[in-house]
C-alpha cells in the first residue's frame, strides 16, 4: 500500500498541477495493482473530490467560476455521471474503457491547442449540454471527473482564456465526481464507503498533500506546458499499461 500511496501521491501533484484531479491515473493503478475492480471507481472520485475541492474554492473566490456559463455543462453530465455510478460492467468493459480514456486524454493533452485570451468570452450552445453528458456517464462507471477531457475541448472549442477553462474544468470534476461516487454508492451501498476507506486510508492523504504541492507549483513560475507534457506521458505510459492488461484480458477470455 505504500507504493501505491507514493504513486498516487506523485499523480496528484501532476494532476493539481495543470487543474485536474487524476481519477484516470488513480483508477488505472489501482487496476494494475490487481484491486477489486467493483471498488475502485469509488475510490477514485473520492479521491478526486479531495484534490479537486480546494482547487474549485480557489477559483470561486477568484471569480474565475462563470456560474451562468457553464451550468449547461451540468444539465445532462449530473444524472449521467449518477447513471454511470449506477451501472454494472464487466471487468473487461471496465479495463477497456479505462485504458482508451487514458491513451485518449494523453493524446489530448499533448495536442492541446493554446487558449484564448482571459478577456475573450464565448456563449454556450448546444454543445455544451452533450459534451457534459458524455463525460459525465463516462465519469460514472471507471471514476473519473472527466476534466481531463472537458479542458481540451474546450480549448479546441475558443471556449475562453485558460483561467475561465481551468475553473470551469475544476468545478465539473467536483460535481461529476460527487454524482458518479453518489451513483456507485447506490449500487454498492453506503456500508462498503467505510470499508473502503478504512482499507485504502492511506491514499486519501497522499493526494491532498499531492494535490496541494500541485496547486502551489501550478501558480508558480515552473512552465505549465512543461508540466503538462510530464503529466501527459505518465498518464500515456500507465495508460499502454492498462491496454496490455485489457489484450491480455481479450486473449484469455477473462469477463
Amino acid at each position: 500500500m505504500l507504493g501505491l500511496a507514493i504513486a498516487y501521491f506523485i499523480t496528484a501533484l501532476l494532476y493539481a498541477s495543470v487543474g485536474f484531479g487524476g481519477g484516470s491515473t488513480y483508477s488505472a493503478l489501482l487496476v494494475l495493482a490487481k484491486t477489486d475492480y467493483h471498488v475502485i471507481p469509488t475510490i477514485s472520485l473520492l479521491c478526486n473530490l479531495v484534490v479537486v475541492t480546494l482547487g474549485s474554492w480557489r477559483f470561486a473566490l477568484a471569480g474565475e467560476v462563470q456560474w451562468r456559463r457553464i451550468w449547461p455543462l451540468f444539465t445532462l453530465s449530473v444524472p449521467l455521471a449518477w447513471v454511470g455510478g449506477r451501472l454494472a460492467v464487466p471487468e473487461i468493459i471496465f479495463v477497456g474503457l479505462l485504458a482508451a480514456s487514458l491513451l485518449a486524454a494523453g493524446v489530448a493533452m499533448l495536442l492541446q491547442r493554446k487558449s484564448l485570451p482571459d478577456t475573450t468570452r464565448r456563449n454556450a450552445s448546444w454543445r455544451e449540454p452533450l459534451l457534459g453528458g458524455a463525460l459525465g456517464l463516462l465519469a460514472g462507471i471507471v471514476g473519473i471527473g472527466g476534466g481531463i477531457f472537458l479542458a481540451p475541448a474546450l480549448h479546441l472549442m475558443r471556449w475562453g482564456g485558460a483561467k475561465a477553462i481551468a475553473g470551469t474544468c475544476a468545478v465539473f470534476i467536483l460535481v461529476n465526481s460527487v454524482a458518479g461516487l453518489f451513483g456507485q454508492l447506490a449500487k454498492s451501498g453506503a456500508s462498503n464507503l467505510l470499508g473502503v476507506i478504512g482499507t485504502h486510508w492511506l491514499l486519501f492523504p497522499a493526494v491532498a498533500i499531492g494535490g496541494l504541492a500541485g496547486s502551489m507549483i501550478g501558480s508558480s513560475r515552473l512552465k505549465s506546458r512543461h508540466v503538462a507534457v510530464l503529466t501527459a506521458v505518465l498518464v500515456l505510459y500507465v495508460g499502454g499499461q492498462l491496454a496490455l492488461r485489457f489484450a491480455h484480458m481479450l486473449s484469455t477470455g477473462a469477463s
